[in-house]
C-alpha cells in the first residue's frame, strides 16, 4: 500500500522565514494528487521534504514503497547517467560500486581486484541493475527512437528539453518505485507529449504527487488537489475542475471564522472589563473576574484562525517602443539539419506563436534571432530599424545570473537605486526574495525575474521560449496582460494551449523540416 503522509510539518528557510507552518495531508494508495500554489509558496520544497532530501524543523513525513523523484530541472551528462539518476537508490549505489571495481581492475589486474569486481557484479544483479536496463531500453526507444545500447553514451546536451523529460518520465512510470514525486513534469513537453503524460498518469497504479500549472493536465489526471498557500496546506477532495470554487468557498469560511473570532474576542474582553470594575466594588465578584480573565488569556493564546490566502498581485509593465514597420525579415533561412529554407516577414506590433514538436528547431530559431553566433544556418536574418531583441530562455540557463543576489542583478545591471529596485521587485512579488541568489529561486520566481529584466531592458522585440512553463496561473495571466499592453513585437514558442489563443499569427515547425504559417494552432 503506497502512500504519502505529512504530519504537523514545519520548515523554515535558511534566512529564518517559515515556509511551511504545521501542515498535514495524506495521499492514499494509487491516488494522483496535483500540488498547486503560487510560485515560491513551497511546492518544490515540500516535494524535497517528502523525498527526504530536506529535514523539517518539526513534524514527520512517512512514505511506503520506493520513492522516485523528477526534479523541476533535470540534469545529467549522458542518457545513461540521466536514467541512473532516477533509478532506485540501491541500484545507484551498486552501479557506482561496479564502476569503481571495473576501474580498479583496469589499473591493477590482481586477485583482490577480481574478487571485488565479482562481488560488485553480484550486488548489482541482486539490486536489479541488469533487469532495469531492459526497462531502460524500452524507455529510450519510446522517448528517443533509439535502443539503450545506441543512446546510453549520447550527451544529454544534444537532447531537447522535451526529450529529456519524456525519457525520465518513461523511466519513472515504468520503473519499480511505488510513489512518484513529479516537479513540473509537463514542462518542455509538446502538446502530444502532454496528452501522453495525462493518459499515463491517469491509468497508472502508482501513488503520484505532481506539481503543475497546466490546467488541462491537472483536470485530466489529478484525483485530488493539494494546495500550498501562505505557509499552509489544504486538500480539495475533488478534481481540478471544482478546485477554483472550492478555494473561493474556503476563503469565505476562513473570513467568517476570523470574523466570529474577533466578535468572541471582543465579547470576552468586554466581559472581563465589566467584571474587573465590579470586583473593584464588590469582593464577591473577584472569582468571576479571575475566571473571565483566564478564559480571555486562553482564547488569546490559542490565537485567531488562519488568515485566508491573499490574492496575488503580479503587475507586468512591459513597455518596449516604436520601431520600423518591418521588425524582422528572414530570407531563404534554413537551420542546418533541422529545417528547409523559408521566408518570413514580421511587422511591428505582431504577436507570433512559434509552434511544433520538440526537436524541430524552434529554440534554435529564437536563439538565432536573439543574436547567437553558434546556430548553424544558411540564408539571412535582418532586424528592422530600432529593433532591440530581448530573450526569455526556456531552461532558465542564465550563467550571467547564477551566483548573484536578486537585488544585485536588478540594481547593478539596470542602474537602479535601491528604492526603485525594490519597487520593481515588489510588482513581481519578488521583494521577499531580494537577498536570494538566482539559483535559489523557484522556477516560477526565476521566470518572473526574467520577465522583469526584459521590462527593464527596454527590448522592442521579445523572444520568449516557453515563458509560461514555470509560471503559476496568476503569473501567466499577468504576463498575458503585460504582452497585450507591450509596444513592440513578440515571438513566443509555446505548448500552452491557453496562452497561444492570444496570438495573431502561428508559425509551425513541422517534423519534416517545413516551416509554414498556419491559420490555427497546430501542435504536431
Amino acid at each position: 500500500m503506497a502512500h504519502v503522509e505529512v504530519s504537523d510539518l514545519t520548515y523554515a528557510l535558511p534566512d529564518g522565514r517559515v515556509l511551511l507552518d504545521h501542515v498535514s495531508f495524506r495521499v492514499g494508495d494509487g491516488v494522483t494528487a496535483g500540488l498547486v500554489g503560487p510560485n515560491g509558496a513551497g511546492k518544490t520544497t515540500l516535494l524535497r521534504l517528502v523525498a527526504g532530501e530536506l529535514r523539517p524543523a518539526s513534524g514527520e513525513v512517512a512514505t511506503s514503497g520506493g520513492v522516485g523523484v523528477m526534479r523541476q530541472f533535470i540534469s545529467g551528462d549522458t542518457v545513461g547517467g540521466l536514467l541512473l539518476a532516477v533509478a532506485p537508490e540501491r541500484i545507484r549505489r551498486s552501479a557506482a560500486a561496479l564502476r569503481a571495481a571495473e576501474l580498479a581492475l583496469r589499473e591493477r589486474d590482481e586477485e583482490d581486484a577480481q574478487l571485488a569486481l565479482a562481488e560488485a557484479i553480484t550486488e548489482h544483479v541482486d539490486a536489479g541493475g541488469y533487469d532495469i536496463e531492459v526497462v531502460w531500453d524500452t524507455c529510450a526507444t519510446a522517448a528517443l527512437g533509439l535502443p539503450l545500447a545506441e543512446a546510453a553514451d549520447r550527451p544529454v546536451a544534444t537532447l531537447s528539453g522535451g526529450e529529456q523529460k519524456r525519457l525520465v518520465l518513461e523511466a519513472l512510470l515504468r520503473g519499480p518505485d511505488d510513489v512518484l514525486l513529479l516537479d513540473e513534469p509537463d514542462n518542455y513537453l509538446d502538446v502530444p507529449g502532454k496528452e501522453w503524460l495525462e493518459e499515463r498518469v491517469r491509468t497508472s497504479r502508482k501513488t503520484i504527487l505532481l506539481v503543475s500549472h497546466d490546467r488541462w493536465l491537472l483536470a485530466g489526471a489529478a484525483d485530488r488537489v493539494v494546495a500550498v498557500e501562505d505557509r499552509d496546506v489544504w486538500v480539495h477532495g475533488g478534481g481540478f475542475a471544482t478546485f477554483a470554487q472550492a478555494r473561493r468557498d474556503r476563503v469565505e469560511r476562513l473570513d467568517e471564522r476570523r470574523k466570529r473570532w474577533r466578535e468572541e474576542h471582543r465579547r470576552l474582553r468586554d466581559t472581563a472589563h465589566l467584571l474587573r470594575q465590579g470586583a473593584a466594588r464588590n469582593d464577591a465578584m473577584s472569582s468571576a473576574y479571575r475566571a473571565a480573565r483566564t478564559r480571555l488569556a486562553r482564547f488569546e493564546e490559542a490565537g485567531p484562525p488562519r488568515r485566508p490566502p491573499r490574492a496575488q498581485d503580479v503587475r507586468v509593465r512591459l513597455r518596449g517602443g516604436r520601431t520600423g514597420k518591418r521588425a524582422l525579415t528572414c530570407s531563404d533561412l534554413a537551420l542546418t539539419g533541422l529545417t528547409g529554407p523559408f521566408d518570413l516577414q514580421v511587422w511591428f506590433g505582431e504577436r507570433i506563436a512559434v509552434l511544433g514538436p520538440n526537436g524541430s528547431g524552434k529554440t534554435r530559431f529564437l536563439r538565432l534571432l536573439g543574436g547567437a553566433d553558434d546556430v548553424p544556418h544558411t540564408g539571412a536574418v535582418e532586424l528592422g530599424a530600432r529593433v532591440t531583441p530581448g530573450s526569455f530562455t526556456q531552461t532558465h540557463a542564465r550563467p550571467d545570473l547564477h551566483g548573484r543576489q536578486v537585488d544585485d542583478i536588478v540594481m547593478r545591471d539596470h542602474a537602479l537605486a535601491r528604492d526603485d529596485a525594490m519597487a520593481a521587485l515588489a510588482r513581481y512579488e519578488l521583494a521577499p526574495s531580494w537577498r536570494q541568489r538566482f539559483e535559489q529561486l523557484s522556477g516560477g520566481q526565476q521566470a518572473r525575474l526574467q520577465v522583469l529584466l526584459l521590462e527593464l531592458s527596454g527590448a522592442t522585440l521579445l523572444l520568449l521560449d516557453e515563458p509560461t512553463d514555470n509560471l503559476d496561473l496568476a503569473g501567466a495571466d499577468a504576463l498575458q496582460h503585460g504582452l497585450r499592453a507591450f509596444t513592440g513585437t513578440v515571438l513566443a514558442i509555446t505548448h500552452d494551449r491557453w496562452f497561444a489563443a492570444d496570438f495573431d499569427r502561428y508559425l509551425h515547425f513541422a517534423p519534416d523540416g517545413r516551416v509554414v504559417e498556419v491559420d490555427e494552432p497546430v501542435w504536431r
